[in-house]
């Protein structure tokens, strides 16, 4: 049986996000033992212009949220973009996973052909099929935002590896 578009996005989706929750446990675990204030692991950035830990769970879970909806034409719950704690991350997080996990495969499924068509902030639009939507802009932009979260962490000294970004991997 081939694989499917659901097969390489939701799947994939909820794998980062398991591993970005086990990333930002260890992160929480950390500071509190060196007794680092939660808002100061928050608010470290990498660079002035780039942005901080909770925009980039943030943007994880919008761009998953939104690959579901944008090609499998589904109604995605609706996230303020308010949080500021572990707990609100890791809420978030679950949050995005049951979305995905509610998401069903014959939504995404056999839609490699369609027509995606995403509308940027500054009111541009992209137009994408639907498995160009996700091979080259949903499921890079994920791992990159994934990416930086682990490497806000790791920056300040949290002891995460390869192996926490990855997860167990089958044999």
């Amino acid at each position: 049986m081939p694989l499917t578009l659901y097969d390489i996005s939701v799947p994939v989706f909820t794998r980062m996000l398991r591993q970005l929750s086990h990333i930002l446990k260890v992160g929480e675990d950390w500071a509190k033992e060196k007794g680092i204030p939660e808002s100061q692991v928050m608010s470290v950035r990498l660079y002035e212009d780039m942005q901080p830990l909770a925009y980039q769970v943030q943007r994880v879970s919008d761009t998953m949220k939104f690959a579901a909806v944008r090609v499998g034409g589904v109604e995605a719950p609706s996230f303020q973009d308010t949080e500021t704690t572990w707990a609100e991350l890791h809420d978030r997080i679950k949050a995005t996973m049951e979305f995905l996990e509610s998401v069903p495969k014959d939504a995404i499924a056999g839609k490699e052909d369609a027509e995606v068509i995403q509308r940027t902030p500054t009111g541009a639009e992209r137009k994408y099929t639907g498995s160009s939507y996700l091979l080259v802009f949903a499921i890079p932009n994920a791992a990159f935002h994934v990416s930086i979260a682990y490497a806000l962490l790791r920056h300040q000294g949290v002891p995460v590896g390869k192996m926490d970004y990855l997860g167990s991997l089958p044999q």
